[in-house]
């Protein structure tokens, strides 16, 4: 049982992982000035990323 829960939790971090990764300069136009715009949407990505391997590392080790 604690395995299904680790790989979703998993599964979750990596959907929002490639959410923050794809839809960056959407979700950072909403949010910040057009000068912020670029160093706030590579931020997202970098973040975004990190949340994806993350992810992926729990999903590969949930055994």
């Amino acid at each position: 049982m604690i395995q299904v829960i680790l790989r979703l939790i998993g599964a979750l971090m990596v959907l929002g992982g490639i959410i923050l990764i794809y839809d960056a300069r959407v979700i950072t136009k909403n949010f910040f000035g057009f000068g912020d715009q670029n160093d706030a949407s590579n931020g997202l990505k970098i973040v975004g990323f990190i949340l994806a391997i993350i992810g992926g590392i729990i999903i590969f080790f949930a055994k």
